[in-house]
């Protein structure tokens, strides 16, 4: 039996050998050239609708067109030498049509040769080259297209394959051994010897990733290369270039103009594409197409804002779990499936590995002993050393978090920040202890900006934002946040934007002393830490249903967010200061309520990690022009596992939203959020505000005080906003469906509300029943019946 501290130094050394990921073989983003034209290709989300479609932007004209054909999803595309491949996926049949650009009004992207090439079985894997495309089918039998002279030899199965300009090579399913086939004597022939797990193609070379993850190019294209990343996940080739996407999101390239643009060395990636001298990655924070490698990108790297990171396929067909978010992207039941881990991959054909021979007899046996007593006493004083330094960092953990502070704004979880991009959570982890306490804002801004947010945030000068505000006046102040004021201002190109500037104080030399002096420090405190953490969530996030930030400032002692401009302000004040407006019909306000609860479920179940607002309430959900609603002021947020119980943080929220449960127990989960939604749901509902005065009572009531006892007699019309015209016959279920979905959402106790995604399917059904008067609702299908 092996003594525990050996136990103990395998399990710190085992984690280091992991090997890495395994790219996707479908593709959302593809890259053609025709003439001096690149045409950049993404299936993006629609600017009209939530659906997905297929865009092309020719560059460097700019010129964009779209090609829309349906939600198109669960689609691929793939491109090369003046065409473009577009495959759309089924569970029993795939088809695939091919367009052929030319030149109309200096625009390449048309399509005037337009044909179906295939329908059939599924195909598992899409890749094309210069000017032919391929395919395997899910039994793994290759097919091409447009290239009738190469034929693959009977019998072969691949389970990857990469096109090249004249060549196409493909992992030999079972073996994983590399197989090349085509015209290109400097890449066929020469196939380098082994068991692989990817491969890829460029122009006039190819590169594969063995199984202990060394990379290897081979062909008179493929550029030198230096240092290659220690796990890598997916591979891109162009014309003598090399792209690896490490396992991190980080990407290294090799060869002339293949680095990444000054400044974003450590942007993440999802997925990455390469055709000709272009190269364009899905960035990890907010789905947006980043390119680079050719003049034609020097100007405007950013060719799409939101472009769909994966093909969506049925969930049940993920091996390795779903694309963190992805589930909201997709038709229901799909999702994004997440790269495997090597090992997760299993292959039923492979033949099992040879068993190695008996060691021979030894000739030494006093030797040999001696060698093994030698290698356990050194084994196992590693081990007692790496126990007892466990140990000792365990006690200091220990200690140090019974004698630290927690504030209103709170400190992440240690599994959440574990999950972090390092520069985020060393800026918005708590430090623990009396001297490190209040860690000074300047450093954790820079460090959360310097190494965590989106590359794609804009950092705007002080001087545009005065000059926008007039100096923070007065009259520009529509509002106030988490941790200041918030401005409207018009900037110098003419977006509307809204400003929030955090509020600063006097140094603590001017404080007035003792108490009132620590009270003031903490106050400030609290707010830095509101607007770092506003910073760093909506740096990651990206939802429709929540407020875009577009970017910050940084000068001097100033901290400043800014946000895109909502034209309808407040549901709060819709409902209870802006008498006649638009919010005066049931479907209207059921609509706001869905688009919410989608905000709400987005933080709960897709973020990573997990995320409870900790505020929602109706001045805390936002109103565009086209009266879409989003979630708002993330100051009070906290990233956490969702229904884990932390242990005790001080209540922060709104008196009358807030989670009783949590407010007496200070114990904290993503249904406390769940139950503050209900109260919103309560004010949709009756038009009152959450705290009033009402005509039976003779002291201030709470609004689920006055609404529930109503709700539960099933006289919901007792409570309905007067101000609205009573429901009509095809809307009185859908609001009274609402109505006991809001009375769920306020049970006592967390464990009886639903999830946020119960909320979801819910309030969809109102809003179905509401618009399509045939559609009945079951009391039944909320969580818990009256």
């Amino acid at each position: 039996m092996r003594p525990p501290s050996f136990v103990l130094l395998l399990v710190v050394l085992l984690p280091i050998s992991l090997p890495a990921s395994v790219a996707s073989p479908l593709s959302t983003v593809a890259i053609s050239r025709a003439s001096n034209t690149t045409v950049v290709c993404a299936v993006v989300r629609s600017r009209t609708n939530d659906e997905y479609e297929l865009s092309c932007t020719s560059l460097p004209m700019g010129l964009e067109r779209t090609y829309t054909s349906g939600n198109i999803s669960s689609s691929a595309i793939a491109g090369g030498e003046g065409f473009l491949c577009f495959l759309r996926l089924s569970t029993n049949v795939s088809t695939m049509v091919w367009w052929g650009f030319y030149q109309e009004s200096d625009y390449y992207g048309s399509s005037r040769d337009y044909k179906r090439v295939y329908r059939g079985p599924p195909l598992a894997d899409l890749s094309a080259g210069d000017s032919r495309v391929c395919g395997i089918h899910a039994g793994g039998r290759p097919i091409c297209w447009r290239w009738n002279q190469l034929v693959f030899p009977e019998g072969v199965k691949l389970s990857d394959i990469a096109v090249g300009g004249d060549f196409v090579c493909g992992l030999l399913r079972g073996s994983m051994e590399i197989r090349c086939f085509g015209n290109d004597t400097g890449v066929v022939g020469h196939e380098p010897t082994g068991s692989y797990r990817m491969i890829a193609a460029g122009s006039r070379h190819a590169c594969a990733v063995s199984r202990d993850g060394k990379l290897v190019c081979w062909g008179a294209g493929a550029p030198a290369m230096g240092a290659t990343p220690s796990e890598i996940s997916s591979l891109a080739l162009g014309e003598n270039k090399t792209c690896a996407l490490g396992s991190q999101g980080r990407v290294t390239c090799w060869g002339e103009r293949s680095s990444l643009p000054c400044g974003h060395n450590d942007t993440q990636f999802l997925a990455i594409q390469a055709k000709g001298s272009a190269i364009c990655g899905i960035l990890m924070v907010d789905y947006s197409l980043f390119c680079w490698g050719s003049d034609v990108f020097d100007h405007n790297p950013v060719v799409y804002a939101n472009v769909l990171p994966g093909t969506c396929v049925q969930i049940s067909s993920c091996r390795c779990g779903v694309l963190e978010g992805s589930g909201t992207l997709c038709d229901r039941g799909s999702a994004v499936c997440r790269l495997c881990e090597p090992e997760k991959i299993s292959n039923p054909t492979a033949s099992p590995a040879p068993s190695s021979p008996p060691p021979p007899p030894s000739t030494n046996r006093a030797g040999t002993s001696h060698k093994r007593r030698t290698a356990f006493v050194v084994i196992g004083s590693v081990g007692l050393a790496i126990g007892i330094a466990a140990s000792f960092c365990f006690c200091l953990l220990h200690f140090g978090r019974c004698n630290g502070r927690v504030h209103d704004s709170g400190g992440m979880h240690s599994a959440a920040a574990g999950a972090l991009p390092q520069g985020i959570a060393s800026a918005l982890a708590r430090p623990h202890g009396s001297e490190s306490a209040h860690t000074p804002i300047e450093w954790r801004f820079s460090s959360l900006v310097g190494r965590g947010c989106s590359p794609m945030l804009e950092e705007f000068p002080l001087s545009v934002l005065l000059a926008a505000t007039d100096n923070f006046a007065e009259y520009h102040k529509i509002g106030s946040g988490s941790f200041g004021s918030v401005y409207r201002a018009t900037l110098d190109d003419g977006r509307v934007v809204a400003i929030k500037r955090a509020e600063t104080s006097a140094s603590t030399s001017k404080s007035p002393a003792g108490a009132a002096a620590a009270a003031a420090e903490n106050k400030r405190h609290d707010k830095e830490s509101a607007f770092l953490a506003e910073l760093a969530l909506l740096s990651r996030v990206n939802h429709k249903n929540l407020v875009s930030l577009l970017g910050y400032c940084k000068q001097g002692a100033e901290r400043v967010l800014v946000y895109e401009f909502m034209t309808n302000g407040t549901l709060h004040d819709q409902l209870h200061k802006l008498p006649g407006a638009s919010l005066a019909s049931w479907s209207a306000r059921l609509r706001v309520a869905l688009d919410a609860a989608r905000g709400l479920e987005y933080l709960h179940t897709y973020a990573v990690p997990p995320i409870i607002h900790r505020d929602i309430k109706s001045s805390n959900i936002l109103l565009d022009d086209t009266w879409t609603a989003k979630v708002s002021d993330f100051g009070l947020s906290l990233m956490n596992p969702v229904d884990e119980e932390q242990g005790p943080v001080r209540t922060a929220g709104t008196v009358g939203y807030m989670d009783p449960e949590y407010y007496r127990l200070q114990h904290l989960t993503a249904k406390s959020d769940v139950y503050s939604f209900g109260v919103v749901l309560l004010e949709l509902l009756t038009g009152c505000k959450v705290i009033r005065r009402y005509d039976d009572s003779s002291t201030p009531m709470n609004i689920v005080e006055f609404a529930v006892p109503h709700i539960v007699a099933h006289d919901i019309h007792r409570v309905l906003d007067p101000n609205l015209p009573p429901p009509l016959p095809s809307e009185i279920e859908a609001v009274t469906y609402v109505g006991y979905l809001a009375i769920d959402c306020v049970s006592p106790e967390g464990r009886e509300r639903p999830t946020m995604t119960e909320v979801v399917n819910g309030l969809e059904r109102a809003a179905a029943a509401c618009d399509a008067p045939a559609t009945s609702l079951d009391r039944s299908t909320t969580v818990r019946s009256i």
